[in-house]
């Protein structure tokens, strides 16, 4: 448990660490053609000490650096240039160590190859105070050619775009409300899905019984109902206020939700959400927790209340743990915004019941009563978690390019988990053969449905429309290499902006920009239900170059277009792979971080129209591109 949890919620924690006892400068200073000499100071804390050379007696190191780049070779060793001193070394009970005390500085002879302009090195050393032993690792990037620095950053921002003033204002509806609200309508799903398990469902009735038995008058026990209702509605949304306080903006949040390992860590995780509802084993907040909250539940003080909300988050956590956990993961990219919509939904379909039934008492005796069925939606979840873990593999896979889990395979894998699915609902399997109650085969019927329609997916990729965004994308087919996302348009550029901008001068057509990702989900759902849209299809044939970038693009940059990259905002941001490139290319030029994003741009690079996001009314993305394209024919006649 507590593993399952320090993985799903590591991107939240901010690690600090102590200030090192060094400090380091680190510059270079070009020797001739291809040499340069690396230089290096050192400001040694008061009362440290830096050990000088190696000693393989102690298995100590001298400074060193090493550099990660197959075109820089280093000639010799790192070099003092300051005369270390001997002294008595009480951690390895020595009277003759070597080492540098207040300052030292080194050099370091190295050859690059062409087209180098920078390159990370790692400086390597250990110190100690005559009680603690520490060592050190210090990384740096080294620019060598500012100017070929200066004109791969000059890549990123285009100082001709202005998002607030594109050539026409349609498109400039914004639809950015319109997701939050998707996102804490998901998130009242979850929570109704968790009303439903056994660890929350039979508290509905306990709990306000138990209010309205505690409480002087109604009144009171209504009071005291909403204001359970209220702090479990804030509990949940408190979830979300790391991701606020710590700033973790969307594009950060897009690169962790993008991560292959992290998708892979994901992928055990809800491994074991699934095992846990199946009944392997329970998935719990250690008891000490439940205990001091529920020994602090007293409903005659607003905190007494507060301790019951909480004492119910956590005892009701080996249910809503995985689908709250599902919640968190699925929202990652958008931000914190989005995941405090998404909680709020969540929090609020968990209260609401209890402030209803305190209010109207009357309608307690027409719920439900607890038993088996509250274990068969149990197990029907555990079977839904089964198939969101691949899911997440697929993630990783597609963003990894390693195609184990093509689209053709992972249906499979769907279908025969969703069969197994229909099997259970109809007890198949198993001793008890009582008869099926109407909701059980009603779902079964429904599970067999969704398993035929995912089998003539199989055969006819058209077919599966309406599950669009959880497959892989059809490219990426057992039976197509193709790496393209985008639908066959007849100019398709990815990831080259530059070869997309000289087909716009030569054809004179408008640069239809679509920032995608291998593992976006709203993005396989444009391109498969509205850019396949045949009067879409054909405006964009016809009119349009389409630039295809790829912002979760994990291949590294070639050798000497990796840099660190200072945005608009005074941060710095590590360009080393092809999605670094485009996720601040994207939100350099129009502020945005989300996929898909569309943007139409005239062969000068101006801005057209408004760019839009995800719109899956095909009439509306119509009329903005319409729009757009008429635009840019009106600015080119003049």
């Amino acid at each position: 448990m507590k593993f399952l949890l320090t993985v799903l919620f590591a991107f939240i924690i901010i690690i600090t660490s102590a200030q090192s006892p060094v400090q380091w400068k680190v510059t270079a200073e070009k020797k001739d053609s291809n040499t340069y000499l690396i230089r290096v100071n050192a400001t040694i804390n008061n009362g440290w000490y830096l050990y000088a050379i190696t000693d393989t007696t102690n298995g100590l190191e001298g400074p060193a650096i090493s550099i990660r780049n197959a075109h820089v070779k280093m000639k010799g060793t790192l070099q003092p240039s300051t005369t270390p001193m001997i002294i008595s070394d009480e951690i390895f009970a020595s009277s003759k160590e070597s080492v540098f005390q207040e300052e030292a500085s080194f050099i370091q002879e190295i050859n690059v190859g062409s087209n180098v302009s920078s390159l990370q090195l790692t400086l390597n050393a250990y110190t100690a105070n005559g009680k603690e032993f520490t060592p050190i690792a210090y990384d740096q990037q080294i620019i060598l050619d500012s100017s070929y620095q200066n004109n791969l950053a000059a890549e990123i921002k285009l100082p001709s775009i202005n998002i607030h003033q594109p050539l026409s204002d349609c498109g400039a509806e914004q639809r950015g409300s319109l997701g939050m609200i998707l996102i804490f309508f998901l998130g009242m799903g979850g929570g109704l899905l968790a009303l439903l398990t056994p660890c929350v469902f039979p508290m509905i009735p306990l709990t306000v019984s138990f209010f309205a038995k505690r409480s002087v008058n109604r009144k009171q026990a209504i009071h005291n109902a909403l204001l359970y209702g209220v702090f479990i509605f804030l509990i949940y949304i408190t979830i979300s206020i790391p991701f606020h306080l710590f700033r973790l903006s969307p594009e950060v949040l897009n690169a962790i939700a993008t991560n292959v390992w992290l998708n892979l860590a994901f992928f055990i995780i809800f491994i074991g959400f699934s095992l846990s509802f199946f009944g392997l084993f329970n998935i719990t907040i250690p008891g000490s927790i439940a205990s001091k909250a529920d020994a602090k539940s007293n409903i005659t003080s607003i905190s007494g209340i507060f301790f019951m909300a909480l004492t119910l988050a956590i005892v009701s956590f080996s249910c809503t743990g995985p689908i709250l956990g599902s919640l968190l993961v699925g929202s990652l990219g958008g931000g914190a915004w989005p995941l405090t919509c998404g909680l709020a939904g969540f929090g609020l379909a968990l209260a609401l019941p209890f402030a209803l039934f305190a209010i109207f008492p009357q309608r307690l005796a027409r719920l439900p009563k607890s038993g088996s069925w509250l274990d068969t939606v149990k197990k029907a979840l555990a079977f839904i978690e089964l198939a969101l873990a691949f899911k997440f593999l697929s993630n990783a896979d597609l963003v990894a390019h390693w195609g184990i889990l093509k689209r053709e395979v992972f249906l499979i894998i769907w279908i025969v988990i969703f069969g197994g699915l229909a099997l259970y609902l109809f007890r198949i399997f198993g001793k008890d053969k009582t008869k099926l109650p109407a909701a059980r085969i009603i779902a079964g019927c429904s599970t067999l449905l969704f398993v035929a329609y995912m089998f003539a997916g199989l055969i006819n990729t058209s077919s599966l429309l309406l599950l669009s965004g959880f497959p892989p994308p059809v490219s990426y087919s057992i039976y197509n290499n193709k790496n393209s996302q985008q639908n066959d348009a007849q100019y398709l550029v990815v990831n080259d902006y530059n070869k997309a901008l000289q087909l716009s001068k030569t054809l004179q057509r408008p640069v239809l920009i679509d920032f995608t990702g291998w593992a976006c989900v709203n993005c396989r759902k444009m391109e498969e239900n509205v850019l396949s849209e045949p009067g879409i299809k054909e405006m964009i044939n016809e009119h349009c170059i389409v630039l295809s970038l790829c912002v979760d693009d994990k291949a590294p940059l070639p050798s000497g277009q990796t840099f660190h990259y200072t945005n608009t905002e005074g941060n710095t941001v590590a360009i080393e792979t092809t999605g670094d490139k485009w996720a601040t290319f994207e939100a350099e030029n129009f502020k945005q971080v989300s996929q898909p994003l569309y943007a139409l741009l005239t062969p000068e690079e101006k801005l057209i129209n408004h760019p839009v996001g995800y719109t899956p009314d095909e009439k509306e993305y119509k009329e903005w591109l319409q729009c757009g394209l008429d635009v840019y024919e009106n600015a080119s006649s003049r």
